[in-house]
């Protein structure tokens, strides 16, 4: 995991998801690769209610949202180089050894999405903020992402970490986007200094023996593990999940995303998705 891409807004969200970037890129030694989306007002008009403007009411509203483009993209440049410069890193292209953290910074130009997709795929990791998107990006892009680029996705929490690898918890339901996102995971689980493997206990399914099997695969490579079965009570999975990642102090939650058909979750809504609005916490997630 030796390349990191980060989604900066030019916002006040920028803080947060500079430092959560940072924060997995130390324990790596890894380049961070800072990405701005750049999204011209015919385009982000698509997101906003520019669409009941007519006559002068609408240039107006266009210019605006043209003016607000540009300030963006100011904003974000000006973000990565205050950051870069308070917290020593070298900005450059690439990696230029495997010892230090490193930083680049590129925009981007419309075909949002798309650009961004392409931009991930050639990643490691990529690392967002969990509220909807307000520059002008569509606001299912975290879910576009994690659903298209074929990469695991680490979602800021609303405040900095202050480590990623200190307790990981990973949830475990022996499904294959589970076993993906432990597997993307890795290279910062081999780094916690705990991991705790956590499954709920559903009604027609006892997870036991898989969760502690797993946690002595991990124990063998030398990672400090535990196992943990809770019940679901109440409060259903994301619930549950949520307040053992409290009970634990994880600093990262690892798991997949996704997990039924899209069409299921439309009808029935997706645990993915509660997951994340209930754990104020980095959450790791792999499709």
């Amino acid at each position: 995991m030796k390349t990191i891409l980060g989604l900066i807004g030019g916002g006040e969200r920028d803080e947060v998801i500079l430092r959560t970037a940072l924060a997995a890129a130390v324990p790596l030694s890894a380049h961070l690769d800072f990405l701005h989306v750049h999204v011209t007002a015919v385009k982000a008009a698509r997101y906003s209610r520019v669409d009941f403007a007519m006559g002068s009411a609408l240039r107006n509203a266009m210019d605006q949202l043209e003016t607000k483009a540009k300030s963006f993209s100011e904003v974000a440049a000006e973000h990565v180089r205050e950051f870069c410069a308070g917290s020593k890193i070298e900005i450059c292209e690439a990696s230029t050894n495997g010892k230090k953290v490193t930083a680049s910074f590129r925009e981007e130009k419309d075909a949002a999405i798309d650009r961004l997709t392409v931009h991930a795929r050639h990643s490691d990791l990529v690392v967002l903020g969990r509220a909807k998107q307000t520059q002008g990006l569509s606001p299912d892009t975290l879910e576009h992402l994690i659903l298209n680029c074929g990469r695991p996705v680490l979602v800021a929490a609303s405040a900095p970490p202050r480590t990623l690898t200190g307790t990981v918890m990973v949830c475990w339901n022996e499904s294959g986007n589970a076993a993906r996102a432990v597997a993307a995971a890795m290279p910062i689980l081999a780094n916690a200094k705990r991991v705790v493997f956590t499954n709920v206990a559903e009604r027609d399914e006892d997870g036991t023996e898989a969760v502690h099997n797993l946690a002595r695969q991990f124990a063998w490579n030398g990672i400090s593990t535990q196992a943990q079965v809770i019940p679901a009570n109440g409060s259903g999975i994301p619930g549950a999940l949520s307040a053992a990642a409290e009970d634990c102090g994880a600093d990262l939650v690892v798991m997949g995303a996704y997990g039924h058909s899209r069409v299921r979750e439309l009808i029935f809504g997706s645990r993915t998705e509660a997951f994340i609005r209930r754990a104020d916490r980095p959450i790791l997630l792999m499709h």
